[in-house]
C-alpha cells in the first residue's frame, strides 16, 4: 500500500510546483487535489463537515493546471483529481485536458471523478442537481469514447455528438485509472463503468463495512484510493493496511511554503511508523 496526499491547492497556500516536489523528495506516491469552479454566496446547501463552508473551496485552483504545474517537477509522482466535478465540466473539452495530462506526465494521470455535494454550484453550471449523477455517467462513457476511438461519436439523454476527431490521446491505454467519489449509491455506477472508487474517509472502522458492500456490488478487485480526512499518525492509519486498498491520500490541509514543509516532515515520519 501506498501513501500520498489529498489536499486543495490554492492561491494563498505552497505552489503546487512546488509541493509536488516537496511530495517526491519524501518518497510520498502522490498529488491528489480537489476541485471546485466557484462556491456561490448565498448557498443553503450544508457544508458535509459541518459548519460555514471554508475558503479554500472558492480559492481553489484549476486542478488541471495545478497537477500540470507539479508534472513539470517530478518524475514518478502520481497525479490525480480527488475529485473533478464531472456535471460542471464539459465533457469533450474535459476529456481533451485529461489526455493532455496524462501525456504530459507520461501516463501519471488518475482520473478522480464525482458529481459534487453542493446543488447550488452545480445548478450554476446548468445542470439539474437532482440529475447530476445521471449526467455523471453519460459524460464519463462520452470521453471514454473521445480517449478510445479515432472516429469518436456519442448519443445520449445529456450528451450528443456525430464522429469527431480529438487528439491528444491518452498515454495509459486504453485511458487513465478512472476513480469514482460518493457513498454507497455511487456503487451501482462503478460496477456499471468499471471504475475504482476514491472515498472520503475520517477513519479505518467508517470505511471497512463500506468497503464489503462495494465488492459485493462492483466485485472483489475493485481498486481503491482512500482520502483519510481523520487523526495523521501512524496508529490511527494502520488498520488500512489489512484492507487491501491501493493508496491512502493523507488529507493535507492548506497552507504557506514554510509550513507545508514542516507538516510534510511529520507526515513523513508517521508513514515510516507503517514500514
Amino acid at each position: 500500500m501506498k501513501f500520498g496526499v489529498g489536499t486543495f491547492v490554492t492561491d494563498q497556500g505552497i505552489e503546487p510546483a512546488e509541493l509536488g516536489k516537496a511530495l517526491e523528495e519524501r518518497g510520498f506516491s502522490s498529488l491528489f487535489v480537489a476541485e471546485h469552479s466557484h462556491i456561490p454566496v448565498e448557498a443553503k446547501t450544508p457544508f458535509p463537515a459541518g459548519g460555514p463552508i471554508p475558503p479554500q473551496c472558492y480559492r481553489v485552483l484549476d486542478p488541471f493546471v495545478a497537477l500540470t504545474a507539479a508534472a513539470a517537477t517530478t518524475q514518478n509522482l502520481v497525479l490525480g483529481t480527488g475529485v473533478a466535478l464531472v456535471p460542471q465540466r464539459d465533457p469533450i473539452l474535459t476529456a481533451k485536458e485529461v489526455a493532455s495530462l496524462d501525456l504530459v506526465s507520461q501516463g501519471r494521470f488518475r482520473f478522480g471523478a464525482g458529481v459534487g455535494w453542493l446543488r447550488e454550484e452545480v445548478a450554476n453550471h446548468g445542470v439539474d442537481p437532482a440529475l447530476r449523477g445521471r449526467v455523471a455517467e453519460e459524460r464519463l462513457r462520452a470521453m471514454i469514447e473521445l480517449w478510445t476511438q479515432d472516429k469518436a461519436q456519442f448519443h445520449g439523454e445529456f450528451v450528443s455528438f456525430d464522429a469527431v476527431y480529438s487528439w491528444p490521446k491518452p498515454a495509459t491505454q486504453p485511458h487513465p485509472p478512472l476513480y469514482l467519489g460518493g457513498g454507497p449509491a455511487s456503487f451501482p455506477r462503478i460496477a456499471r463503468l468499471n471504475t475504482g472508487w476514491i472515498p472520503l474517509s475520517p477513519s479505518v472502522q467508517s470505511l471497512a463495512g463500506q468497503l464489503d458492500d462495494l465488492r459485493t456490488v462492483a466485485g472483489p478487485e475493485v481498486p481503491v484510493i482512500v482520502i483519510h480526512a481523520g487523526e495523521k499518525t501512524a496508529e490511527a492509519m494502520s488498520g488500512y493496511l489489512h484492507l487491501a486498498v491501493e493508496q491512502v491520500l493523507i488529507e493535507l490541509p492548506t497552507e504557506p511554503y514554510d509550513q507545508t514543509l514542516r507538516r510534510l516532515d511529520a507526515l513523513q515520519a508517521e508513514v515510516a511508523k507503517l514500514g
